[in-house]
């Protein structure tokens, strides 16, 4: 695969973004922004799949209307006749690979899920760790597009290692997060969901706040978080203000006394 130009420029952009340490939803979507650039696509959705409730959750979406995505989630994905047969496929596929765009058309699914948003030509990624399947990417074409090509599979195949990576970081950093919570609940302090709420803090910031409650430096808490250290400093600047607090001890008392 040879790229060149603005394309080279854009691969590299989705290559730094997949490994800039963001959170599951972020990293997905600064991708899918940049996968619609490298494909000349139109729509991006992004699930995790929980194997235990065998269907996809957390989703991240571009173009997409919130109400119609809301219905796969609740009814669609229960009766999708490609996305279960595309799930199995270890390398990118196209969505006509599986099922004749002509039989996709007189679907239900189509009609009512896919026609609503314009979706019309398809292809998927999906990721996996050993035999498990911990995410993808689905992008889509409209109506009046041409079908991806073999060029978009080379291209999608490339960044798969790359994306595999990035998902089975957000997997361990969720698992690294529950096992804090448990923790921090066991201890008496603060969790970082208790955070959000109470605080209004996002989960990055709360996970700062709680490295910064743990007596951690900067340094510690970001090579823990796996970000810059000037990322660290950015959120907790940005939790000093939420807060009204101008110091590590003022923050501290603040965390504790939090419903106060």
């Amino acid at each position: 695969m040879r790229l060149e130009g603005r394309k080279a420029i854009v691969f590299q952009r989705l290559i730094e973004h997949l490994t800039h340490g963001f959170d599951h939803v972020e990293i997905r979507r600064q991708a899918g922004k940049d996968m619609l650039d490298l494909l000349d696509a139109d729509y991006f959705a992004s699930y995790i799949w929980d194997e235990d409730a065998h269907e996809f959750v957390d989703r991240v979406a571009l173009n997409m209307d919130d109400g119609n995505l809301k219905n796969y989630e609740r009814y669609y994905q229960y009766r999708d006749p490609i996305t279960f047969k595309l799930q199995k496929r270890r390398s990118a596929t196209t969505v006509t690979q599986i099922m004749p765009q002509r039989e996709l058309l007189r679907t239900e699914f189509y009609n009512d899920f896919l026609r609503r948003d314009g979706l019309f030509y398809g292809v998927n990624l999906y990721a996996y760790d050993g035999n498990v399947n911990i995410g993808d990417m689905r992008i889509w074409r409209r109506h009046g597009r041409e079908n991806f090509d073999q060029a978009d599979l080379d291209l999608l195949n490339a960044i798969k290692p790359v994306f595999t990576n990035a998902l089975r970081n957000i997997r361990d950093y969720r698992a690294l997060q529950r096992r804090l919570d448990k923790a921090a609940s066991r201890s008496g302090l603060p969790n970082a969901t208790e955070l959000t709420s109470d605080l209004g803090l996002t989960q990055r910031e709360a996970r700062i706040a709680l490295g910064v409650l743990d007596g951690q430096s900067d340094a510690a808490i970001a090579d823990d978080l796996g970000i810059a250290i000037s990322t660290v400093r950015t959120h907790l600047k940005n939790t000093y203000a939420k807060l009204g607090v101008h110091s590590r001890t003022a923050l501290i008392n603040r965390l504790i006394s939090r419903r106060h």
